[in-house]
C-alpha cells in the first residue's frame, strides 16, 4: 500500500526530457532594414563631400599686397616697400590683391603700418591725412640738429637753438633765452612747437645721409605754431628732440 503511495507520488513528478543531440528550435529570421542601411551609407557620403570641400577651400588662396616695412599714417605706400604674400580666400576680408599694387599711389595710409602686415582696404584712404587746423612745415636740418634714427611718423617737440636762440633778442630775458654758446638750448626755454610728427624724411643714398648736407624733413605742427616755426627754419635755428615714447 505504501509503495503504490509512493509509486503515485512520484508519479506526479515527471524529468524533462534531453531534446535530441543537436537540435534547437528555428530562430526567426532578422528582419532587414534597407531604409536605414541607406541612410548610414548617406550620411558616410554627407561627411565624406563636406570634409573633401573644406579641404578644397583651404586650398583656394589669392596673391596679396604686403608691407616689407613700416609706413606712417597718412603716408602713400611705396612700391618699394611691398611684396607678394599667399593669403587663404576670405569673402569677409578685403585683400588688396598684387594686381592691383598699380593703385596704391592714388591712396594714403590711414593709420600707422607696421612691416608684415597684408593690406586690406580699410587700411587705406584718399584723404591727405592732414587733421583740421593742422599746417605742414619744411624743415632743412644740419647734423645734430635731429636725432640720428628720426623716422617718419615718430613725434618730436621743435625747439629754437643758434645765435637767435643765445641773444634772447631784447637782451636775453624771455623764456627763449639760452645758456652758453654753440647753439645749446637752456633747459629751461619754451618749445617752438611740441607733439610735432614727422610727416616725411627725404633721405639721399638710402639710409645715410652725406655728412655736408642737410637733412630735408616735413613736420605736421597746429597752425597756431607754423609762423615762429617758419621764422626759425628760415635761419636754420630749428632742431628737433624725439618725444618719449616714439620710436626712433
Amino acid at each position: 500500500m505504501k509503495t503504490q503511495e509512493r509509486g503515485a507520488a512520484g508519479g506526479g513528478r515527471t524529468a524533462a526530457l534531453p531534446a535530441p543531440g543537436g537540435d534547437r528550435l528555428p530562430a526567426a529570421p532578422r528582419e532587414r532594414k534597407p531604409a536605414l542601411a541607406a541612410l548610414a551609407v548617406l550620411l558616410v557620403l554627407l561627411g565624406a563631400l563636406g570634409a573633401t570641400v573644406l579641404v578644397m577651400r583651404a586650398g583656394d588662396r589669392v596673391e596679396a599686397v604686403a608691407l616689407t616695412k613700416r609706413v606712417p599714417r597718412g603716408q602713400p605706400v611705396p612700391q618699394s616697400a611691398i611684396k607678394s604674400v599667399m593669403v587663404a580666400e576670405d569673402s569677409d576680408i578685403e585683400y588688396v590683391r598684387w594686381d592691383q599694387r598699380g593703385l596704391l599711389t592714388k591712396y594714403r595710409t590711414a593709420t600707422d603700418l607696421v612691416g608684415g602686415t597684408v593690406l586690406v582696404g580699410s587700411m587705406l584712404t584718399k584723404d591727405k591725412g592732414l587733421e583740421p587746423g593742422k599746417a605742414v612745415v619744411g624743415l632743412s636740418l644740419k647734423s645734430g640738429q635731429y636725432p640720428p634714427r628720426l623716422e617718419e611718423g615718430d613725434t618730436v617737440s621743435a625747439y629754437r637753438v643758434g645765435r637767435s636762440a643765445s641773444s634772447g633778442g631784447d637782451g636775453g630775458s624771455d623764456d627763449e633765452t639760452q645758456g652758453g654758446s654753440g647753439g645749446r638750448s637752456n633747459s629751461g626755454s619754451a618749445a617752438l612747437a611740441e607733439g610735432v610728427r614727422v610727416q616725411s624724411i627725404s633721405k639721399d643714398g638710402g639710409d645715410s645721409v652725406a655728412s655736408s648736407g642737410n637733412l630735408p624733413v616735413s613736420v605736421v605742427v597746429d597752425k597756431s605754431d607754423v609762423a615762429q616755426l617758419t621764422a626759425a627754419a628760415s635761419n636754420g635755428e630749428v632742431s628737433l628732440v624725439l618725444d618719449s615714447g616714439s620710436g626712433g
